[in-house]
């Protein structure tokens, strides 16, 4: 207006930048202050904030008979997630108060709810966080100014039920017009069920071809959207990431030992709200000319926590290698290698260069290029012979000084 007051009313959160929201999880301390610049003096009533969070739903469906449509049902449902209120600004003695032209801050904070539902926006649902805050004057619309802010939910993947690996099968006969039918047949396994994103997903799969003509498997990372209000349920599924393998000729077998399927930047899965659910699914199909694809569907959860470095690192690679033997995609050598020559790993300069000056490899610490430490490329070397396998025709290198008794023993 043109003989407004208020030159400048805003929201304003700590940790924001220019064109991005400030991101925050569950249980942690939200802050920031409003902004307001006045021209002139100002009566004031109050100044109110409200930090609100909500999940909600919408979407239509046409009910028809015939060509006509008789009547279109809507569907709806909110969940409240946060509900915070605070005056900033509250009456002198029930009467308004008069701020001096310039510029006034108001500093606020409050504590998000442990328990928290991702950011998120659906075609026919969202998950929203904002903080508004309302400006009442005396004979004067009151002023609004609204920021949102953006919420991840913790959702850790190095869980026992995370952890573990998916497998499954399935097989079909395939029949079409003038074709002997024959039977198709698809195993596939992931090494476990949660990822995160940026990860890439290795795909063992074996197909068996026992059809007529050759098939294609394929591999694809899909998200779906299930939106929930008033005891119906509406999807949506997209497509994420796939990834296609060669043809496998009729009669003939093949495996994937390790297929890279690499997850782009997504979402979360939003697994505990209840109008709203974003679950993810590895779909391993087989596709067959003239017949129905063969499906496979392994369950996925993407969380925000990555697996840790350190944390399962025996349990990992335990059920690792159980997996590959499994799959007879993994062999243990029937002996072990014998340990290396010395004259292998220790060459004639390096004797010579230790044997003139002990200290003679420590001269630059920065450097590479000295044996400072042992390096041991795997443990699968022999352990040292026995005893008895030892052969007493050599010459004894230490033998027993000649004033030395024998003693005798008797068992």
């Amino acid at each position: 207006m043109l003989f407004d007051k208020v030159k400048a009313f805003a929201v304003q959160l700590d940790g924001a930048t220019a064109g991005a929201e400030p991101v925050f999880s569950g249980g942690e301390r939200v802050s920031g202050r409003v902004l307001l610049e006045l021209s002139r003096a100002a009566r004031v009533g109050s100044l109110e904030l409200r930090a609100r969070g909500r999940a909600h739903v919408h979407w239509t469906e046409s009910r028809g008979a015939g060509s006509s449509t008789a009547y279109t049902q809507s569907y709806s449902e909110s969940m409240d997630l946060v509900s915070h209120r605070a005056a900033l600004l509250a009456p002198d003695s029930g009467e308004p108060r008069t701020l001096p032209a310039g510029r006034h801050e108001f500093a606020f904070g409050f504590q998000l709810p442990l328990a928290l539902v991702t950011s998120f926006e659906g075609k026919h649902g969202s998950v929203r966080y904002s903080v508004m805050a309302t400006l009442h004057r005396p004979w004067v619309p009151a002023r609004r100014a609204r920021t949102g802010f953006t919420v991840i939910e913790t959702l850790d993947i190095n869980t026992p039920a995370l952890l573990a690996p998916q497998e499954g099968s399935q097989e079909k006969v395939a029949r079409s017009w003038f074709r002997n039918p024959g039977l198709v047949s698809l195993s596939a396994k992931i090494h476990r069920k949660g990822y995160t994103p940026g990860e890439a997903i290795p795909v063992f799969a074996e197909i068996d071809n026992g059809y007529t003509r050759s098939v294609r498997p394929r591999a694809a990372l899909v998200q779906t959207q299930t939106f929930v209000a008033r005891g119906a349920q509406k999807q949506k599924c997209a497509l994420v990431a796939s990834l296609a393998g060669e043809p496998v000729a009729p009669g003939r077998h093949a495996q994937w030992q390790g297929r890279l399927l690499r997850i782009p930047p997504v979402g979360p899965s939003i697994l505990r709200c209840r109008v709203l659910h974003v679950c993810y699914s590895l779909k391993v199909c087989v596709d067959i000319p003239g017949s129905s694809k063969l499906l496979l569907e392994l369950p996925l959860v993407i969380g925000t926590v990555p697996l840790h470095a350190f944390g399962s690192r025996s349990s990992s690679v335990d059920s690792q290698a159980g997996f590959l033997l499994d799959w007879g995609l993994g062999t243990l050598p029937q002996r072990p290698e014998a340990p290396p020559e010395y004259s292998d790993v220790v060459t004639e300069e390096d004797s010579a260069a230790t044997a003139q000056s002990p200290f003679a490899l420590l001269q630059d610490p920065m450097s590479l290029e000295g044996p400072y430490f042992p390096y041991f490329q795997e443990c699968r070397y022999l352990p040292p012979p026995l005893y008895s396998e030892e052969s007493f025709t050599q010459e004894d290198p230490n033998p027993p000084s000649e004033d030395m008794r024998s003693r005798c023993m008797t068992f």
